[in-house]
């Protein structure tokens, strides 16, 4: 599942056991690019920032994270980026 909003993307990724999430993100940022740019969909050259923020999730929650990629137009009416990511650090107590 993949969706996001004006300055960030969510995707939901299952690894398999040979997988890294370092190695996923390197390739999802790679073949966006490439095919960003190769259609020309931005006036100049396009390129993800370096940093990504990447957690886990159970099994149970997989289908919540799903609906909450699908609908991120309508949670980012509320809330900015900025303040649903602090949202999010605050309510998990991630250290950043």
């Amino acid at each position: 599942m993949v969706n996001g909003y004006s300055d960030h993307c969510h995707c939901l990724v299952s690894l398999g056991s040979n997988q890294n999430i370092e190695k996923i993100v390197q390739l999802l940022k790679g073949e966006s690019s490439y095919w960003i740019n190769k259609n020309q969909l931005t006036k100049e050259k396009f390129s993800w920032q370096d940093e990504y923020f990447a957690v886990s999730v159970s099994e149970s929650m997989v289908e919540s994270v799903r609906n909450y990629i699908k609908n991120q137009e309508k949670h980012h009416h509320k809330k900015n980026f900025a303040e649903k990511y602090q949202e999010f650090i605050e309510k998990y107590n991630f250290q950043t």
